[in-house]
């Protein structure tokens, strides 16, 4: 496969020498030699000014354009071919391009010795979800034209056609890739509805009927099914109103309508029978409304209802001709029934305090603060009383929208169903009122106890995480709440934040405080007779809880809730992991058989008491390192000046801000976890990845200890998916590229730190793996990394060409030409990463 993969990159790599744009042949031409000549003379020590320098003077003649046009051509045709790569890649079969076993649902099936073990496994299936939640955080920037070539482009790389590629190529050539202003959070969402409408309706459809249909007794059509953040996730996003809100729930339902009617469609073409035409055509009439009048509704219960009729019909009268058809419709009904993907609402508890504070004050029952109320006042006003809300007028900004958001969450449900939008996530969830403040918004502005809403705290930090069994048994104690609980099916769902928990506490820390946050959490809420589900807000790369993510389901031990699993997908996430049919099928069916491998009980992935004690102790030792790098001086200094962290608002590939508060000092709690992680992968020192493992498993190995760390890696699931997917973010690394800094004044000895961790980390790892090369066992991946990494380097250069001319601050004339360098060249960088942010 590796070979296959190199070898057909270089085949159409090669159709790229006649892009129709001016100097494409010359370009094309330079940049392997271009590549080369970085590689080489960056590993030697050369500084990226020096280099381009050098490498501009001896092709001059060949390049035949001033320096800057050069290096925008190079970034122009870099940025196509990774176009090209991915979509070879994506055309590659997912099972080809595991490294590891694929354990599938019939995998397990296959396992089942007798008929009884089967039903069990049928049992398990039928109680287990899995669900997928789409968000709009900015790692993925192409515009919708590009993202119908790349469709394209798949389709005729798969079939070899040679000269329809070869056209497809040119057309790319010609188009712009990139958007010219900032998306609105709407555009964000159809964006992504796109997707849905296009791969992920006929991947989820065609997934739940093959298993239906193959083994007999599974009826569970919430199997796997879609979330969605874009427009209802306003967590430091102040471009999102309730107005997003609503167009969001209408497009979602719209866009579904125009899937059932282009499948309605298609069975009647097939159904040409007098008793079933008029009912079809009746259906295709309602779902014709609905694709374009948001006032129009088709309730899928009526779908079904028809859809049933005509089965019966077809069985009795017509030898059920085409019943397998009719039966790939009904299973898609069932599955999205009229919202598609769950609309999600997110808000920072901060926000809601404020709203509380506002109707206190407006009512008489404060002056100023909410902490002239004892406590158990306040929970008495939250979760008893009914406060009345005043006139809406004397509120504006974010707490009117808040206030008017709640106020029509309620009307969102009668049009997409409660499924269509019924959780409400609380970011910052670090005491007992983050969830009482909205469960008293929504009962003073609805004036009823019966709220169809759950409230899902979000712990994201080391103090959120620690404190998280205390506040949930808070509020299991409230009589109130705890009613409110057994309401919703006795459910609480909990959502545990990797990305700022990697940001807060560090790679092992981070990880090992959600494991045991996850495994004290289930044990609480069994205690109360309640069930829990975790929500996992993961990123794309390994720092912010990506990589091989099935295997972290696999590894929770047995007493940890695994029945329904739950987890964002991102920006090139959604694109490289679940980007077309096969592979979203192919993920979702891992990310199911996970689940069930965990509900085994198997003794595997419980872990000893030893074994836990010395992962306690890796962790603190990680921590201290980790926590020592963030009080650095240098830290955010160097954040600031040395990376790309302050360019990352202008790529205008979204619409959130890049840190939650725009307007004051950068401090590490305001920076997003998408421009922190994504700043140090630009610079490829990837440090939130690995940083501090290294001085941990030093500590230990020095003690003598090493076989302790082999045991923990051969014994632990949890710390062997952990260390492998902290090879991948170290294989991702390349120090020197910015070797240059090791001789800086100013920040020369805080690069020597990051560097001496990095070369500790490798050291340490492979003396615990037993391994002579990073990612030895995962050759096809390693493979796909090298290539990317070969591809991108030229733009690699040219950044930091452009930044270190920055900082030099010598040739100032030109200085808004070497930001928009900057600027260009994080595109490529991201995308050609896969899952760098």
């Amino acid at each position: 496969m590796n070979f296959n993969l190199r070898k057909q990159f270089q085949i159409y790599n090669a159709l790229f020498l006649n892009l129709s744009y001016e100097g494409a042949n010359q370009i094309g031409d330079l940049i392997p030699i271009l590549e080369k000549s970085a590689k080489i003379h960056l590993e030697s020590g050369k500084d990226p000014i020096t280099i381009v320098d050098q490498f501009y003077e001896d092709y001059k003649n060949l390049i035949a354009v001033d320096k800057f046009d050069f290096m925008f051509k190079v970034i122009q045709y870099v940025e196509r071919q990774i176009v090209l790569f991915d979509s070879i890649e994506d055309c590659i079969s997912p099972y080809e391009l595991e490294d590891q076993d694929s354990v599938l649902v019939a995998t397990l099936v296959k396992k089942c010795n007798t008929d009884e073990e089967f039903q069990k496994l049928i049992q398990k299936l039928n109680d287990i979800s899995v669900r997928i939640v789409l968000t709009a955080h900015p790692t993925q920037f192409y515009r919708p034209p590009v993202l119908d070539i790349i469709v394209k482009l798949r389709k005729q790389i798969k079939n070899n056609n040679i000269e329809k590629v070869d056209s497809l190529l040119h057309q790319l050539g010609l188009t712009s890739l990139i958007n010219t202003s900032s998306p609105t959070p709407f555009e964000e969402a159809k964006s992504i509805i796109h997707i849905c409408r296009y791969e992920y309706y006929e991947a989820i459809g065609g997934l739940m009927y093959k298993l239906s249909s193959k083994y007999q007794g599974l009826d569970n059509y919430d199997l796997v099914m879609l979330g969605f953040w874009p427009c209802g996730d306003r967590d430091g996003n102040p471009n999102i109103s309730h107005k997003h809100t609503k167009q969001v729930v209408d497009e979602l339902r719209i866009s579904l309508m125009k899937c059932y009617y282009h499948d309605v469609k298609s069975l009647a073409s097939m159904l040409t029978f007098r008793e079933i035409e008029n009912e079809l055509s009746e259906i295709l009439g309602s779902l014709y409304k609905a694709m374009f009048n948001p006032e129009e509704i088709v309730d899928y219960k009526i779908l079904l209802n028809t859809f049933e009729k005509i089965r019966v019909i077809l069985i009795a009268k017509y030898e059920g001709l085409y019943l397998d058809e009719l039966q790939k419709i009904i299973t898609k009904v069932k599955v999205f029934k009229n919202h598609f993907a769950s609309l999600d609402i997110r808000q920072d508890s901060s926000v809601h305090t404020a709203c509380i504070r506002q109707i206190l004050i407006a009512n008489g029952l404060i002056n100023n603060s909410i902490e002239e109320l004892e406590e158990k006042e306040l929970i008495g006003l939250l979760t008893k009383e009914f406060v009345e809300i005043p006139d809406y007028s004397r509120f504006d900004g974010v707490i009117l929208d808040t206030l008017l958001n709640i106020k029509q969450l309620p009307d969102l449900q009668k049009l997409n169903g409660e499924l269509g939008c019924h959780r409400y996530i609380v970011s910052n969830s670090e005491d007992l009122f983050a969830i009482l403040n909205i469960y008293g918004l929504f009962r003073w502005i609805h004036k009823t106890e019966k709220i169809k809403f759950d409230f899902v705290p979000l712990f994201e930090t080391m103090k959120g995480m620690a404190g998280s069994e205390a506040v949930m048994q808070e509020l299991y104690e409230l009589k109130p709440y705890l009613d409110h609980l057994k309401s919703r099916s006795k459910k609480q769902t909990v959502m545990l934040g990797f990305s700022d928990g990697t940001k807060d506490g560090g790679y092992l820390k981070a990880n090992w405080s959600i494991y045991k946050c996850n495994q004290k959490l289930s044990i609480l809420t069994k205690k109360y007779n309640l069930r829990v589900a975790f929500f996992d807000g993961r990123g794309g790369p390994p720092a912010r809880g990506g990589g091989k993510t099935f295997n972290f389901y696999a590894a929770r031990s047995p007493e940890m809730a695994n029945n329904d699993i739950q987890l964002t997908i991102q920006g090139q996430t959604i694109t490289s992991t679940y980007g077309t049919s096969d592979k979203f099928s192919f993920n979702a069916e891992q990310m199911i058989s996970s689940g069930l491998s965990s509900l085994n009980k198997d003794e595997k992935t419980r872990i000893s008491e030893k074994n836990y004690a010395l992962f306690e102790e890796l962790s603190e030792l990680s921590y201290d390192k980790y926590l020592k790098l963030k009080q650095h001086p240098k830290f955010l200094d160097y954040l600031e000046s040395m990376t790309t962290l302050k360019f990352y608002d202008k790529t205008k590939i979204g619409s959130r801000p890049g840190k939650r508060n725009q307007f004051n000092k950068l401090t590490l709690n305001d920076l997003r976890a998408i421009s922190y992680v994504g700043s140090w992968s630009q610079l490829k020192q990837n440090v939130p990845g690995y940083f501090g493992v290294g001085t941990a498993f030093k500590k230990i190995i020095e003690e003598g200890r090493i076989n302790e760390l082999q045991n923990l890696y051969s014994e632990v699931p949890l710390f062997k998916t952990l260390i492998d997917n902290c090879m991948m973010s170290l294989t991702k690394c390349f120090f020197d590229l910015t070797r240059y800094m090791q001789s800086n004044k100013e920040y020369g000895a805080f690069w020597q730190l990051l560097y001496n961790e990095y070369s500790l980390s490798i050291e340490t790892i492979l003396k615990i793996t037993k391994l002579t090369v990073l990612m030895e066992t995962e050759s096809r991946s390693k493979t796909s990394i090298e290539i990317r990494e070969e591809i991108v380097r030229p733009l690699l250069l040219i950044q930091q060409y452009a930044l270190q001319m920055l900082n030099l601050d010598v040739d100032t004339d030109n200085n808004q030409i070497y930001e928009k360098l900057v600027v260009r060249s994080l595109y490529g960088n991201i995308n050609a990463s896969r899952n760098s942010a």
